[in-house]
């Protein structure tokens, strides 16, 4: 592949920095800090042993805007250089001596370390956590930003009594009490790259269960969602065990844990042996249907083989992280839900790439600037395909291979192309090309052994091409096809194709007797419900699928308005997933519906704009922020809701937040009632306006 200029340069700087750190090897790091979450401060103490491999004159950490207060080496306070970005200690030191590091410092991270709910008066939804992926966690702990520096962290934290916490390695009973304060320790006993350092601190309780193998896996939840437990976790027993027999390599760490907090980033990141997930996966048994957490659980999982255990040595190499964990998820929902389920997902992705290769040319996996889809779903396809190139038994010899070979080590792609090409004596370099190098989606070919592996996918296809060439006929080709048909996927993709072209018998035939997702699919294809369905689609209203009712409320409500005080009475009270999609639906529909209720609007009213509060979750805010300004109801403590959320720290919340404000100042008046809002306002709330005032 060749590089721009700039890409040689940067890695060329890269490689000059750590040619110089290689020279010492950082082995252990004893770790203490202190949040104080009201100021969002930490106060931390990092110990480190490194042993000299060869003279050198200077060691660096990584730091992000840390106050050192002290910096020793072997007890001894010794100078040293901070930009703000790196701590240098300029010292000659010794091939084959060993060294102890301590630093002491103070950290308020704009970033990386997420304090939540310690100013709304709400009591026990305090959080705080971690979130470092790839090389942030020096906004917190002076560490190292390079993947290849893998040391055995040990964790000390101190917090409030009554709050728990969650971290890296094992808990070791005891600890230190200070006062209303506890400190827990964590012990790790293998190697990892600082960015997959993580702790959670706040009012959670927990489940344990073991795997086959015995390893205690901790499943970790609010009090309030005792009764989500289940759902939320799901499968993970069968999970662990499937991946731990299918990888073929050991668990390689001494337990598991896996907590959901408010408003992550993010689906879930794989810090070792303790995974933090979106809390918007804790769900109950109907949505389990339409949103589950069964492949994040697997996906992240996964990842404590691929990424933790071995890591890439730079971004040119993650397919090694995401596609492998991509892989080995879609494997792990393979074997729960069945091959039908795990072949039309591939297809899904399939379509998903290639539009994408379509619209913009495609991204090679091995280009270090690629995207999420890329990386993760065109790397697991690259898999599917060189396991079936190479032979099931010769792809799980080559990857356990190959862990064990790399285990708490890096290693780029040519290491385990070397070692599947060694177990398979074939020739990879074709594969290299197609998958790897070339920028494009070989969709048809993918398609070809989408139709060899899967007949419902090969009937789906052939079924499109017969009502391609007769369009008058789609109704009469799916009947006579129809009972044949034996995958609930085949169908379900079918009505979402041509439901809409069906006739009201053929589709009421379908809702009496198909299963859910394909009567799902019926009220998702239409784009007007006709009188001669309306029944049909009513009867959808008592479906246990939060995104059934949704759509069909929303239809039924929309297309008979002399019907709307029925629909509304016949949905009261279901609050939907937990981004709360059925209620803040509702509530706008009972809002704009004059004969509706008109004693009980100031509480519909209350209720909405109360859920555009930073004690709720940001994907409920949002909504309510939406609903709110299709209305024309902003009052002015849900518009300042909306100037802190231009702020927010998950960006894709704060983007739509700032376009949603952006939206209300266009019509007149809106401008000053904006600056009406000053006194109530942060200093960076106010900057922000003033920006975008352009004041």
């Amino acid at each position: 592949m060749k590089l721009s200029p700039i890409l040689v340069f940067f890695l060329f700087v890269q490689l000059l920095s750590a040619q110089i750190q290689d020279k010492v090897d950082f082995v252990r790091a004893e770790v203490l800090i202190e949040p104080t979450p009201s100021e969002n401060r930490i106060n931390g103490s990092v110990t480190y042993q490194f042993d000299v491999i060869e003279d050198v004159g200077s060691i660096y950490l990584d730091a992000v805007d840390l106050e050192f207060s002290s910096v020793s080496l072997d007890e001894a306070k010794i100078d040293y250089d901070y930009n703000g970005k790196k701590l240098t200690i300029k010292k000659k030191l010794k091939k084959g001596d060993n060294h102890r590091l301590k630093l002491d410092y103070v950290a308020k991270p704009k970033q990386t370390v997420y304090f939540l709910g310690w100013k709304d008066n709400v009591r026990y939804n305090e959080q705080v956590w971690t979130q470092g992926q790839g090389k942030y966690t020096s906004y917190w702990l002076p560490s190292f930003d390079d993947m290849t520096e893998k040391v055995e962290f040990d964790l000390r934290i101190t917090t409030r009594k009554d709050l728990a916490v969650i971290a890296n390695g094992k808990l070791i009973n005891g600890g230190e009490n200070w006062n209303d304060n506890f400190t827990w320790i964590f012990d790790m006993r293998k190697p990892m790259s600082s960015y997959l350092l993580g702790f959670v601190i706040g009012n959670f309780e927990k489940e344990t269960i073991r795997s086959t193998s015995g390893v205690p896996i901790e499943l970790y939840y609010e009090p309030k969602d005792s009764l989500k437990v289940e759902p939320t976790y799901r499968y993970t027993k069968q999970i662990f065990d499937f991946l731990e027999n299918e990888i073929g390599v050991a668990y390689p760490w001494q337990n598991y844990k896996q907590v959901p907090v408010q408003d992550f980033l993010y689906a879930g990141m794989e810090n070792t042996t303790c995974t933090i997930f979106s809390n918007q996966y804790v769900i109950d048994s109907t949505a389990f249907v339409d949103k589950n957490y069964v492949n994040v659980n697997a996906h992240e999982l996964a990842h404590q083989w691929f990424g933790n255990l071995v890591t890439e040595t730079s971004s040119e190499h993650h397919w090694l992280h995401e596609g492998f964990a991509t892989f080995y998820a879609y494997l792990a929902e393979k074997d729960i839900f069945g091959e039908d389920y795990y072949y039309w997902q591939l297809l899904e992705t399939a379509n998903a790439l290639q539009r994408f290769s379509g619209d913009d040319g495609g991204e090679a996996l091995r280009n270090p600037n690629a995207g999420s889809l890329t990386f993760y779903e065109k790397g697991a396809w690259a898999l599917v395909m060189l396991q079936n190139k190479v032979g099931e038994e010769a792809f799980k010899k080559g990857i356990q291979n190959y862990l064990n070979k790399y285990a708490f080590k890096n290693v780029t792609i040519p290491n385990l192309i070397e070692e599947l090409e060694m177990v398979s004596n074939t020739n990879l370099d074709d594969f290299e090309k197609l998958w790897l190098e070339n920028p494009d989606f070989p969709y048809e070919h993918v398609l070809s052994f989408l139709k060899e592996k899967n007949s419902s996918i090969k009937t789906y296809f052939e079924l499109k091409n017969r009502m391609t060439e007769k369009p008058e006929n789609i109704e009469k080709i799916l009947k006579r096809a129809w009972a044949k048909i034996k995958s609930n996927q085949l169908k379900e993709n079918l009505v979402l194709d041509y439901g809409d072209k069906l006739s009201v018998d053929f589709l009421g035939d379908i809702i009496k007797s198909e299963g859910l997702k394909v009567r799902q699919a019926i009220i998702l294809s239409q784009n007007k419900i006709s009188g001669e369905l309306q029944t049909y689609i009513e009867g959808l209203l008592k479906d246990e699928s939060y995104t059934t009712l949704e759509a069909a409320l929303y239809r039924l409500w929309t297309d008979f308005p002399q019907n709307r005080s029925k629909y509304l009475n016949e949905t009261d009270g279901i609050t939907g997933f937990p981004n709360k999609n059925i209620r803040l639906l509702w509530l706008t529909l009972a809002l704009v519906s004059p004969e509706y209720n008109p004693g009980a609007k100031p509480l519909y009213f209350d209720e909405l704009s109360g859920y555009t509060g930073s004690e709720h979750h940001f994907e409920t805010r949002l909504l309510a922020f939406q609903y709110l300004n299709n209305i024309g109801g902003f009052t002015d403590t849900t518009l300042k809701n909306l100037v802190e959320s231009c702020n927010h720290h998950v960006w894709h919340f704060k983007k739509s937040a700032r376009e949603i404000l952006n939206d209300f100042l266009q019509s007149e008046g809106n401008t000053a009632r904006i600056k009406s809002l000053y006194p109530l306002l942060s200093q960076q709330e106010k900057q922000y306006l003033e920006k975008t005032l352009g004041e």
